[in-house]
Protein backbone atom coordinates (compact mmCIF):
# COMPACT_ATOMS: atom_id res chain seq x y z
CA UNK A 1 0.00 0.00 0.00
CA UNK A 2 1.40 3.39 -1.05
CA UNK A 3 0.42 6.39 1.04
CA UNK A 4 1.12 9.40 -1.17
CA UNK A 5 0.69 13.16 -0.80
CA UNK A 6 1.21 15.58 -3.70
CA UNK A 7 0.97 19.35 -3.97
CA UNK A 8 1.44 21.98 -6.71
CA UNK A 9 2.68 25.42 -5.67
CA UNK A 10 2.52 28.41 -8.08
CA UNK A 11 5.88 30.18 -8.34
CA UNK A 12 5.43 32.77 -11.09
CA UNK A 13 3.50 33.15 -14.32
CA UNK A 14 3.47 29.71 -16.00
CA UNK A 15 5.91 28.24 -13.42
CA UNK A 16 5.02 25.88 -10.60
CA UNK A 17 6.66 23.65 -8.03
CA UNK A 18 5.46 20.10 -7.55
CA UNK A 19 6.28 18.18 -4.36
CA UNK A 20 5.55 14.56 -3.50
CA UNK A 21 6.03 12.37 -0.43
CA UNK A 22 5.31 8.64 -0.38
CA UNK A 23 5.53 5.96 2.29
CA UNK A 24 5.00 2.30 1.27
CA UNK A 25 3.60 -0.38 3.55
CA UNK A 26 4.99 -3.71 2.34
CA UNK A 27 3.82 -7.27 2.96
CA UNK A 28 6.22 -9.93 1.69
CA UNK A 29 5.88 -13.72 1.66
CA UNK A 30 8.93 -15.89 0.92
CA UNK A 31 8.61 -19.64 0.32
CA UNK A 32 11.53 -22.04 0.69
CA UNK A 33 10.55 -25.21 -1.15
CA UNK A 34 13.57 -27.16 0.08
CA UNK A 35 12.62 -26.83 3.75
CA UNK A 36 8.90 -26.35 3.05
CA UNK A 37 8.89 -23.17 5.11
CA UNK A 38 7.06 -19.88 4.55
CA UNK A 39 8.28 -16.53 5.94
CA UNK A 40 5.90 -13.57 6.29
CA UNK A 41 7.14 -9.99 6.72
CA UNK A 42 5.30 -6.68 7.05
CA UNK A 43 6.60 -3.16 7.58
CA UNK A 44 7.68 0.12 6.02
CA UNK A 45 9.45 0.15 2.68
CA UNK A 46 11.71 2.92 1.37
CA UNK A 47 10.12 6.38 1.66
CA UNK A 48 10.24 8.68 -1.37
CA UNK A 49 10.51 12.47 -1.61
CA UNK A 50 10.30 14.33 -4.92
CA UNK A 51 10.56 17.95 -6.11
CA UNK A 52 9.81 19.06 -9.70
CA UNK A 53 9.88 22.53 -11.29
CA UNK A 54 7.54 22.79 -14.31
CA UNK A 55 7.01 25.52 -16.90
CA UNK A 56 4.04 25.86 -19.28
CA UNK A 57 5.35 27.22 -22.60
CA UNK A 58 1.89 27.59 -24.11
CA UNK A 59 -1.47 25.80 -23.93
CA UNK A 60 0.00 22.66 -25.52
CA UNK A 61 3.64 22.49 -24.49
CA UNK A 62 5.22 22.25 -21.04
CA UNK A 63 8.35 20.75 -19.50
CA UNK A 64 9.59 19.83 -16.06
CA UNK A 65 12.85 18.89 -14.35
CA UNK A 66 13.39 17.61 -10.84
CA UNK A 67 14.75 14.89 -8.60
CA UNK A 68 13.45 12.07 -6.45
CA UNK A 69 15.17 10.68 -3.37
CA UNK A 70 14.45 7.18 -2.08
CA UNK A 71 15.42 6.92 1.58
CA UNK A 72 16.58 3.68 3.19
CA UNK A 73 13.71 3.56 5.67
CA UNK A 74 12.73 -0.06 5.09
CA UNK A 75 14.49 -3.20 6.26
CA UNK A 76 16.86 -4.74 3.68
CA UNK A 77 14.31 -7.42 2.85
CA UNK A 78 11.50 -4.85 2.33
CA UNK A 79 13.45 -2.08 0.61
CA UNK A 80 16.38 -1.61 -1.77
CA UNK A 81 18.94 -1.66 1.05
CA UNK A 82 20.38 1.77 0.23
CA UNK A 83 19.60 5.40 -0.56
CA UNK A 84 18.87 6.37 -4.17
CA UNK A 85 18.72 9.66 -6.07
CA UNK A 86 16.75 9.95 -9.33
CA UNK A 87 17.19 13.07 -11.49
CA UNK A 88 14.26 13.35 -13.90
CA UNK A 89 12.93 15.30 -16.86
CA UNK A 90 9.79 15.25 -18.99
CA UNK A 91 7.91 17.10 -21.72
CA UNK A 92 4.12 17.42 -22.03
CA UNK A 93 2.09 17.90 -25.22
CA UNK A 94 -1.68 18.37 -24.92
CA UNK A 95 -3.86 16.40 -27.39
CA UNK A 96 -7.07 18.45 -27.32
CA UNK A 97 -8.23 16.65 -30.47
CA UNK A 98 -8.65 13.48 -28.39
CA UNK A 99 -10.32 15.15 -25.41
CA UNK A 100 -9.94 18.09 -23.06
CA UNK A 101 -7.56 16.22 -20.72
CA UNK A 102 -5.71 14.11 -23.30
CA UNK A 103 -1.93 14.45 -23.40
CA UNK A 104 1.39 12.77 -24.18
CA UNK A 105 4.21 13.02 -21.60
CA UNK A 106 7.47 11.20 -22.38
CA UNK A 107 9.59 11.29 -19.22
CA UNK A 108 12.62 9.58 -17.76
CA UNK A 109 14.30 9.38 -14.38
CA UNK A 110 17.68 7.80 -13.68
CA UNK A 111 17.95 5.79 -10.46
CA UNK A 112 21.42 5.89 -8.92
CA UNK A 113 22.41 4.33 -5.60
CA UNK A 114 24.26 6.56 -3.13
CA UNK A 115 27.43 4.82 -1.88
CA UNK A 116 27.32 3.91 1.78
CA UNK A 117 26.26 0.28 2.08
CA UNK A 118 29.08 -1.92 0.71
CA UNK A 119 26.88 -5.02 0.85
CA UNK A 120 24.03 -3.56 -1.25
CA UNK A 121 23.63 -4.00 -5.00
CA UNK A 122 24.83 -1.02 -7.07
CA UNK A 123 21.88 0.62 -8.83
CA UNK A 124 22.22 2.41 -12.18
CA UNK A 125 18.87 2.26 -13.96
CA UNK A 126 17.07 4.53 -16.44
CA UNK A 127 13.31 4.33 -15.81
CA UNK A 128 11.14 5.48 -18.72
CA UNK A 129 7.43 6.31 -19.07
CA UNK A 130 6.02 7.36 -22.48
CA UNK A 131 2.69 8.31 -20.83
CA UNK A 132 -0.33 8.74 -23.10
CA UNK A 133 -3.61 9.79 -21.46
CA UNK A 134 -6.85 9.71 -23.48
CA UNK A 135 -10.21 11.06 -22.37
CA UNK A 136 -13.08 8.63 -22.91
CA UNK A 137 -16.82 9.41 -23.01
CA UNK A 138 -18.29 10.36 -19.66
CA UNK A 139 -16.05 10.31 -16.59
CA UNK A 140 -13.69 7.62 -17.90
CA UNK A 141 -10.09 7.83 -19.10
CA UNK A 142 -7.36 5.42 -20.16
CA UNK A 143 -3.63 5.87 -19.67
CA UNK A 144 -0.84 3.92 -21.33
CA UNK A 145 2.43 3.67 -19.41
CA UNK A 146 1.40 5.67 -16.32
CA UNK A 147 4.41 4.29 -14.40
CA UNK A 148 8.16 4.43 -15.06
CA UNK A 149 8.30 0.67 -15.58
CA UNK A 150 10.40 0.52 -18.77
CA UNK A 151 13.83 -0.08 -17.26
CA UNK A 152 17.40 -0.64 -18.43
CA UNK A 153 19.80 -2.11 -15.89
CA UNK A 154 23.34 -0.73 -16.04
CA UNK A 155 24.00 -1.67 -12.42
CA UNK A 156 24.87 -4.98 -10.84
CA UNK A 157 22.92 -7.92 -12.35
CA UNK A 158 20.17 -9.67 -10.39
CA UNK A 159 19.13 -13.32 -10.25
CA UNK A 160 17.61 -14.52 -13.52
CA UNK A 161 18.92 -11.61 -15.60
CA UNK A 162 19.89 -12.41 -19.20
CA UNK A 163 20.07 -8.85 -20.58
CA UNK A 164 19.51 -5.23 -19.60
CA UNK A 165 15.95 -4.43 -20.77
CA UNK A 166 12.61 -4.77 -18.99
CA UNK A 167 9.76 -3.71 -21.30
CA UNK A 168 6.16 -4.26 -20.15
CA UNK A 169 2.77 -3.45 -21.60
CA UNK A 170 1.33 -1.07 -19.01
CA UNK A 171 -2.17 0.46 -19.03
CA UNK A 172 -4.60 2.07 -16.60
CA UNK A 173 -8.37 2.60 -16.78
CA UNK A 174 -9.99 5.11 -14.46
CA UNK A 175 -13.07 7.15 -13.69
CA UNK A 176 -13.65 10.58 -12.15
CA UNK A 177 -16.31 9.78 -9.59
CA UNK A 178 -16.59 13.45 -8.57
CA UNK A 179 -14.52 16.60 -9.07
CA UNK A 180 -12.51 15.55 -6.02
CA UNK A 181 -12.36 11.74 -6.27
CA UNK A 182 -10.81 9.47 -8.91
CA UNK A 183 -10.63 5.67 -8.96
CA UNK A 184 -8.39 3.68 -11.31
CA UNK A 185 -6.88 0.25 -11.92
CA UNK A 186 -3.48 -0.32 -13.53
CA UNK A 187 -2.29 -3.61 -14.99
CA UNK A 188 1.09 -4.50 -16.46
CA UNK A 189 2.68 -7.61 -18.00
CA UNK A 190 6.22 -8.02 -19.39
CA UNK A 191 6.88 -8.09 -23.13
CA UNK A 192 10.67 -8.28 -22.73
CA UNK A 193 11.96 -9.56 -19.37
CA UNK A 194 15.70 -9.93 -19.94
CA UNK A 195 16.05 -7.85 -16.78
CA UNK A 196 13.32 -9.30 -14.51
CA UNK A 197 11.38 -6.74 -12.48
CA UNK A 198 8.01 -8.49 -12.04
CA UNK A 199 5.85 -11.20 -13.64
CA UNK A 200 2.60 -9.26 -13.33
CA UNK A 201 1.53 -6.03 -11.68
CA UNK A 202 -1.94 -4.81 -10.65
CA UNK A 203 -2.42 -1.53 -8.78
CA UNK A 204 -5.69 0.04 -7.62
CA UNK A 205 -5.58 3.77 -6.93
CA UNK A 206 -7.90 6.07 -5.02
CA UNK A 207 -7.11 9.77 -5.50
CA UNK A 208 -8.69 12.44 -3.32
CA UNK A 209 -8.11 16.12 -4.21
CA UNK A 210 -8.12 18.69 -1.42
Amino acid sequence: MLLRVESKIPLDIDWRLGVLAQVPLVQKTTTDFETQSVDHEFGLGDAIFQVVVAHAIDERWAFGVGARVSAQTGADSLGSGEWQVMPALGVRYMLFELGQDSYFVPSMRYALSIPGNPGARRISEPQIAPTLNIDLPGPFFITFYPSHDIRINYGAPIAGQTGRLFLPFDALIGARLTDKVQLSLEGSVPIVKAYPVYNFKAEARLRIVF
